[in-house]
């Protein structure tokens, strides 16, 4: 058990967690912690193992080894009712034969909870999910939208320690998915409860979560806030999985403190070094598109010709081929200095030092 598990800062923890199923390994070897009233988020591509280890959290699966402590205690092979955790599944499951009132009281009705107190606590969620009022429609009288509250109300009302979400949002359209991001968001910082949410959507987690879990292959790749994975990715996986990035490939020739000098094909760079990183190790500068600005040509920067131009609602996506045939992009915000740039112009590629990432290659 870690320090903060004993001080009771962690909600939930897992420890060396592996699933196997015959010969694939889901999980390997996963740890992690959730802080107690945490939005945290599970993100990685289909098939990363971020589903099965919600399940695993829930009692929905079994692991092959390792624990899962919920407010320090160890709770593999403990049925889901006895984890006091509750899951909405990406299908929401509601009962189609039973009004919005009864599908919210359910759980509490299957508890044995009196219908005074029953009604009261159902009365007191669809209220917080702004549902007031439609107690008595049936699911096929609701929208998407409303449908999805009334499985956060069903899931909230028996007042779990930990709530489970497996991409409770990815059927809807994407207004509507908009609209209940922000609706997730707001219900969890007004109930103060965890929240451990599935998605592959790095948008959805970066706008929505305290922390996030980045996930590959069975393994958990970092850990840290939106900012933090997304400004300061700890390996290739996440600099291009987390957004738009430049890759630049060469051998790290210099460190100096907390910036490093990578020599390219392109020309000699500077990034922030992420990770332990030595002068001689082949290395990759990661730089977000929209980090990138494009001038008329000059001394400064990396020097190329304009190759393509994309509309893209907001920006404009500026594709350069600068030195030794590497391509740089830039996502300028759409207005005048980007219409000023044709195909074919030379031009410079420039980025703020702190802005570029040096990683090992």
């Amino acid at each position: 058990m870690t320090s903060e598990t004993a001080s009771g800062g962690l909600a939930v923890e897992v420890a060396n967690l592996t699933r196997r199923y015959d010969s694939v390994t889901a999980l390997d070897n996963v740890s992690l912690g959730v802080r107690r009233g945490e939005f945290f988020s599970l993100l990685g591509p289909s098939g990363c193992g971020k589903t099965t280890l919600l399940r695993i959290i829930g009692g929905f699966d079994q692991a092959t080894s390792g624990e899962v402590r919920i407010h320090g205690r160890n709770v593999l092979g403990e049925p889901p009712y006895v984890r006091r955790t509750n899951m909405i599944f990406q299908q929401l499951a509601l009962f189609p034969h039973l009004n919005v009132f009864d599908n919210v009281s359910f759980g509490l009705e299957m508890k044995g909870v009196g219908r005074p107190e029953r009604k009261r606590r159902v009365e007191q969620m669809l209220a917080l999910v702004r549902l007031e009022g439609l107690e008595a429609r049936t699911v096929d009288q609701l929208s998407g939208g409303q449908r999805q509250r009334v499985a956060m109300a069903r899931a909230l009302v028996n007042d779990p320690d930990v709530l489970l979400l497996d991409e409770p949002l990815g059927a809807l359209d994407l207004q509507l998915r908009l609209r209940m991001q922000e609706e997730l968001r707001r219900l969890q910082q007004s109930l103060g409860s965890t929240f451990i949410f599935v998605t592959h959507d790095q948008g959805e987690a970066i706008t929505m979560s305290d922390r996030i879990a980045v996930m590959n292959k069975g393994h958990v790749v970092q850990v840290g806030t939106p900012a933090e994975v997304y400004e300061s990715p700890a390996q290739r996986f996440v600099a291009e999985f987390m957004g738009h990035a430049n890759l630049i490939a060469g051998k790290v020739v210099a460190i100096d403190g907390r910036f490093g000098t990578l020599d390219a094909a392109a020309g000699r760079l500077d990034g922030r070094v992420v990770g332990d990183l030595a002068a001689g190790a082949s290395g990759l500068l990661a730089v977000r598109y929209e980090k990138v600005d494009v001038a008329p040509a000059s001394s400064a920067g990396l020097r190329g010709r304009v190759a393509d131009i994309r509309y893209m609602g907001p920006t404009v996506r500026v594709e350069a081929q600068v030195a030794g045939d590497t391509v740089i992009r830039a996502d300028l915000p759409t207005g005048q200095r980007a219409a000023a740039i044709s195909v074919g112009d030379e031009v410079s590629m420039t980025w703020q030092r702190d802005s570029a990432v040096l990683l090992q290659g």
